[in-house]
């Protein structure tokens, strides 16, 4: 979740993953997937920072965790790209065989 702040001072927390766009008119507009709207004190890049700041603690966080045996826990990376420079494809990897 994203801290934001509503013209009238208040502060409250928004999902990020259920927002469809942001934009500036000049007030801050952040729109979610069902239409619901919301008006905040933040600039466009200061929410879309917040957003990159979350995600990146997401992954951080994810990485941290211990391994559990028989579930270990990998970035699941697009097809077609390339092994990390000294990784060799595994089973869960697109080049894997």
């Amino acid at each position: 979740m994203i801290v934001v702040t509503r013209l009238n001072g208040t502060r409250f927390a928004v999902n990020p993953d259920i927002l469809e766009r942001i934009h500036e008119s000049p007030d801050t507009h952040l729109v979610t997937l069902d239409g619901a709207a919301y008006v905040v004190r933040e600039s466009l890049v200061e929410v879309v920072e917040l957003i990159a700041d979350y995600r990146a603690s997401v992954l951080r966080r994810a990485h941290d965790l211990p391994a559990v045996a028989g579930y270990p826990l990998s970035l699941v990376r697009s097809p077609g790209l390339e092994s990390e420079p000294g990784e060799e494809p595994g089973p869960h990897h697109p080049n894997g065989r």
